[in-house]
């Protein structure tokens, strides 16, 4: 089956841009869902892979198209995991960037272990009921900063300390970051998918 439009899942305009960007090679148009009238459906499992399906199975029903979803965050060692599948509302409603980063550095005060990885799971499903959604992962491992760094990305990035390049994700240029984020490691397995 060749896909020449997509449904993304998501109303994320950041994301969106790295994910149109990242799937440019291969000639598909990206529209996001909010422009076919689709609502944000919930997310209600404990894991990244079950979110992701979820998003991609309902995108594809209401469009009839081939749907993409992700669903991605942050885990941190010493906290089991968290905020994991919650880092968007990590402090809650309404969404905010800075406020989940403030809470994630006062909750890691007094910890050493500051390991971390933001993680992400892509989800195509060609249809509604796709017995074999293609599905991709991608893991970008790091540590937390004491003090936000940087003013690219969004979520995590300034707080996310790549020890690669010694730069906090957000001082990254997006080239860079397209290349060794988890969205981008996600995406590129994705697209070997498809190509092959």
């Amino acid at each position: 089956m060749k896909i020449q439009k997509l449904a993304l899942a998501s109303n994320n305009a950041k994301k969106l841009t790295e994910l149109v960007t990242l799937l440019s090679p291969l000639g598909i148009q990206l529209t996001p869902q909010r422009e076919l009238g689709v609502p944000e459906c919930d997310e209600p499992h404990c894991t990244f892979v079950e979110n992701a399906l979820t998003k991609a199975r309902h995108a594809a029903a209401m469009t009839g198209l081939p749907a993409l979803a992700d669903d991605s965050g942050l885990c941190v060692d010493a906290l089991f995991g968290a905020p994991g599948v919650h880092s968007a509302r990590y402090a809650g409603d309404p969404k905010s960037d800075t406020r989940n980063n403030q809470k994630l550095i006062a909750a890691l005060q007094d910890e050493s272990n500051r390991s971390a990885r933001f993680v992400c799971v892509i989800v195509l499903a060609r249809y509604a009921n796709d017995p074999q959604p293609i599905i991709a992962e991608g893991e970008w491992r790091g540590e937390i900063l004491r003090a936000p760094r940087g003013e690219n990305g969004f979520g995590y990035d300034p707080i996310f300390f790549d020890r690669e390049s010694g730069l906090a994700s957000a001082e990254l240029p997006p080239e860079i970051k397209n290349r060794k984020s988890h969205r981008g490691m996600a995406m590129r397995a994705l697209i070997e998918r498809l190509q092959s």
